[in-house]
């Protein structure tokens, strides 16, 4: 079980050399103090957890930490969601390639759905839901996770891999 602690460590988390203005000089992974704040606060009262949506949580959060130059936001709605989101700096603008949204509906069963663009992945178990126009006015697919499961999670973990590499190549 990762502590909270641990999820606002800067263990994996290296420099944005094109925008270091994003990632404060103590490393911290947020761009501003009340984003943290937002997220350990959220993990401190995120304590009922049936379907261990939580863990499934930090593993994404774990594959997203570990991306070079990655640039990581916290966006808070209770009662709505929580989004985690992982963008880069590509020729001057933040290019978002995963949202991680924590559904907020039932605080008492937390579940996530995890967003790409649809041109940004490929689908092969056809495991998504496409979502016309549902990702900021584009079209995305998400995956929704209502209870931890390594395969899917697993299956998650390398739509981000893909997403990542093809905004690399943005």
């Amino acid at each position: 079980m990762h502590s909270i602690l641990s999820l606002l460590s800067t263990h994996n988390i290296r420099t944005n050399r094109k925008s270091p203005g994003l990632i404060r000089k103590d490393g911290s992974m947020f761009v501003n103090e009340k984003e943290k704040t937002e997220l350990y606060n959220l993990l401190e009262s995120w304590t009922n957890d049936p379907q261990n949506n939580k863990s499934a949580f930090f593993k994404l959060r774990d594959n997203l930490m570990e991306k070079e130059d990655a640039i990581l936001t916290f966006k808070s709605r209770p009662g709505v969601s929580y989004s985690f989101r992982a963008s880069l700096d590509k020729h001057g603008e933040n290019k978002l390639f995963v949202m991680v949204d924590i559904i907020d509906d039932d605080p008492e069963d937390r579940w996530l759905s995890v967003c790409f663009y649809g041109d940004m992945i490929t689908d092969p178990d056809e495991a998504g839901n496409l979502i016309p126009q549902g990702l900021l006015g584009e079209d995305g697919y998400c995956f929704d996770i209502y209870e931890y499961d390594e395969s899917g999670v697993s299956y998650v973990e390398q739509r981000i891999d893909e997403a990542y590499a093809k905004t690399l190549d943005y």
